[in-house]
């Protein structure tokens, strides 16, 4: 298949959602860990691209190979799982429940946060020779980042935090994009083809992600800028979560669930029983009428992690 049409992509997210919360904690910390990784892996490879070219376009356009490969693995961010669970959970799929739902984001929070600041530390020692010399030009790029994107927010007061929220919502809803997008085919090369241009849209415009964050700001504090950790939680972190669970869910989520996921529940086809005319049947006065049967299935049965991953999904 080529191409997966709205109403069979909606059910992959569903689906997708429903699965994510029946992992372990040690599968959901695991994926979530790498994925974080890999992207924050990418991060840095897009700032050095930057910095040495001085085009910032073409770190941009190279910067979604580490979200390629992470959903190619089926890993996972916190940005896709804010999208696409809260769908299982209005779904009312078996399992799917707002605790579990809040359980999972937890724990992929974890995850992606230590993937993230492992990467900040390596990339730290890389970029000083194991914090024996100055930051290379790189590492002093990352820190003006960390630095513009905290106290450059807490400039502005009121206005700077609205500015930030909103460039967080404005991330995930192209990062969002980007992760329903790995389901549209189930071709690979379309898959990347997919994913690749929201996520270069993205980054380009210095929109605010969550997980990226992670990175770019342990490491701007480990290679010396000049603002704390409180800066860093309250005039980024904490408001870029935020913004990214309004963005994901508000402009891609909800959006395609409502007027393909519902749509689609209500094609229904009643199923009776034939009964010839000439046939000499008694029907109770009080019999049920024939029950209406969905014609779109689940694409799996809901499970453990051992269960088979469903198809299509990342």
């Amino acid at each position: 298949m080529s191409y997966v049409k709205p109403a069979e992509l909606v059910t992959r997210m569903v689906d997708a959602g429903a699965y994510k919360m029946q992992l372990s904690a040690r599968d959901t910390i695991i994926r979530a860990f790498m994925g974080a990784a890999l992207l924050t892996m990418a991060a840095a490879f897009a700032v050095t691209v930057s910095t040495n070219t001085g085009q910032p376009l073409l770190g941009a356009v190279l910067f979604p190979v580490g979200f390629v490969i992470l959903y190619l693995f089926g890993f996972d961010l916190l940005t896709g799982v804010f999208t696409l669970t809260p769908l299982a959970v209005l779904d009312k799929r078996p399992g799917a429940t707002v605790g579990a739902m809040f359980r999972n984001w937890g724990l992929v929070f974890l995850g992606n946060f230590g993937g993230a600041f492992m990467v900040a530390v390596l990339m730290a020692v890389y970029f000083t020779y194991g914090f024996s010399t100055a930051p290379s030009a790189v590492g002093e790029a990352i820190s003006d980042i960390g630095h513009g994107r905290t106290v450059g927010y807490a400039d502005h007061g009121a206005a700077g935090m609205l500015t930030l929220f909103i460039r967080g919502v404005l991330c995930n809803w192209m990062v969002s994009t980007g992760v329903v997008l790995s389901m549209v085919s189930d071709n690979v090369v379309a898959k990347i083809l997919a994913m690749w241009l929201p996520i270069m849209l993205f980054f380009y415009m210095g929109f605010e992600h969550s997980i990226v964050n992670m990175f770019l700001f342990p490491s701007g504090l480990l290679l010396g800028a000049d603002f704390t950790i409180m800066d860093y939680l309250i005039w980024n972190e904490i408001p870029t979560v935020f913004g990214n669970l309004v963005g994901g869910l508000l402009f891609v989520g909800l959006p395609l669930f409502i007027t393909y996921g519902r749509t689609a529940t209500r094609r229904v086809r009643v199923v009776a029983p034939s009964v010839k005319q000439s046939d000499d049947v008694e029907v109770p006065a009080n019999a049920a009428p024939p029950v209406a049967k969905p014609i779109v299935q689940p694409v799996f049965a809901v499970g453990t992690s051992s269960e088979r991953e469903p198809v299509g999904i990342s």
